[in-house]
């Protein structure tokens, strides 16, 4: 894994200052490096009869897209206010300073479906909670949150369920 995690450029002050961003860009654009990456991460999931995966705006549609076709699973996009074009429903969580909110489509999930929920980076963990919220509420089975790289030190994953968190790399 350090191979991979070696590849992630590290981006000082941004978006602001005393923050070291994790740019996966430079990893996505490796094209063995990406493929390896998603093998990876497929690879827990293959026999599990995934029905939908759920990419989380806008880098999680990347790798969610990307996990849903190597499983043969459906894509199911989260984005914020407004970009979906039928009925929605919204789910609105707090942040650092402030709040944000997510959409979903009303009948992207039906109940009792298994939803794995994708994203590239978990940070503080809000995001995701949201997103496990909105699944629960539409009754999906939810079987894990999996992300390509965690921010341990943000402790993330104590804001979702326990034993259904998987990220391939960890900072």
């Amino acid at each position: 894994m350090d191979d991979l995690k070696s590849i992630i450029r590290d981006v000082p002050d941004f978006p602001k200052k005393g923050i070291i961003f994790k740019d996966i860009t430079t990893l996505l654009a490796d094209a063995k490096s990406f493929q390896r990456m998603v093998d990876l991460l497929s690879h827990r999931y293959i026999g599990q009869k995934i029905d939908k995966v759920v990419g989380v705006e806008a880098r999680g549609f990347i790798i969610g897209a990307a996990l849903a076709y190597k499983l043969g699973a459906g894509v199911v996009l989260v984005r914020k206010p407004g970009k979906l074009p039928s009925e929605t429903f919204s789910k609105s969580y707090a942040l650092e300073y402030g709040s944000d909110t997510l959409e979903i489509h009303k009948d992207a999930i039906k109940k009792g479906e298994k939803i794995l929920l994708a994203d590239d980076v978990l940070a503080t963990g809000g995001t995701m909670s949201a997103v496990v919220d909105m699944v629960n509420v539409l009754g999906g089975d939810l079987v894990e949150c999996c992300f390509m790289a965690e921010l341990e030190f943000l402790k993330g994953r104590s804001k979702l369920p326990q034993g259904k968190v998987f990220s391939l790399l960890k900072f």
